[in-house]
């Protein structure tokens, strides 16, 4: 059954929440199988399948249709979707890209910042919201941890403070230092998910592609569950030498029906 953004917030300091990524449906299928209970589809999906050196390059279109995507194959699993770069400028803006986002399957959005005004007009006409602080991949300069000093950990901390009270029930932290974390994850009602955040937040977040290993890089904090870039090289390597050797399609047996196949 999927869960509500309330079944979330009862889980806070109960049970820990898993969260992945997922782009396409086969995989959204896999993800909803397994019993993840809640799928993210990042604006990521830019970088990681789509090639694009930032995450700034990804248009509202191309949500709507990962989204689409994740939703057919994923129809019992509670999504979120991403809201690019720039759409949610201000709050009517963002409220007219949010319920796109909704319409393409989403059943929540997740904007970066403590962009509050916008947080509070999505959830008064009754979007539920995800933050997100620490690193801000849409206007980040670099990929450091953040929050490292005193005074910008209490920075993160106060835009934590800030998104839980423009009515977001779950925060997104991001790359800052694990006592950070603990700290914010105490003084917030509302469950926080981890990505490079350390054990103590109420639930950890992975880019698909970190776990299962496909690319050639990932980001330190994440963990690779399978190498599936070196399954595709073998796969895409035996496959051509086969063709090359006359012995694909020939050792295939033929069945004959009336599809054709």
């Amino acid at each position: 059954m999927k869960m509500s953004p309330k079944d979330f917030v009862a889980r806070k300091g109960t049970k820990p929440i898993p969260m992945l990524t997922a782009y396409t449906c086969p995989v959204a299928r896999s993800v909803e199988q397994a019993g993840v209970p809640i799928i993210l589809v990042g604006d990521t999906v830019g970088m990681v399948e789509m090639g694009f050196d930032s995450t700034r390059d990804v248009t509202i279109e191309h949500m709507e249709y990962h989204i689409g995507a994740v939703r057919r194959g994923a129809k019992s699993t509670h999504i979120i979707g991403d809201l690019p770069y720039r759409t949610d400028r201000d709050p009517e803006t963002a409220l007219e890209n949010a319920r796109r986002l909704v319409n393409a399957g989403a059943d929540s959005v997740k904007l970066e910042g403590a962009n509050t005004q916008v947080i509070r007009h999505l959830v008064e006409h009754n979007i539920p919201v995800v933050g997100h602080t620490g690193l801000l991949p849409q206007t980040a300069e670099n990929f450091k941890q953040v929050g490292r000093t005193e005074e910008d950990a209490q920075r993160v901390m106060d835009e934590a403070r800030a998104i839980e009270a423009a009515g977001a029930f779950m925060v997104v932290l991001e790359h800052i230092p694990y006592p950070l974390a603990r700290a914010i994850t105490h003084a917030l009602t509302i469950p926080t998910i981890g990505i490079g955040a350390g054990p103590d937040c109420d639930g950890q977040v992975l880019v698909i592609n970190d776990a299962l290993g496909l690319g050639d890089y990932w980001p330190p904090f994440s963990k690779q569950y399978a190498y599936a870039s070196r399954t595709v090289l073998q796969v895409a390597s035996e496959f051509s030498e086969e063709v090359e050797s006359m012995k694909f399609p020939n050792n295939i047996i033929q069945f004959t029906g009336t599809n054709g196949r």
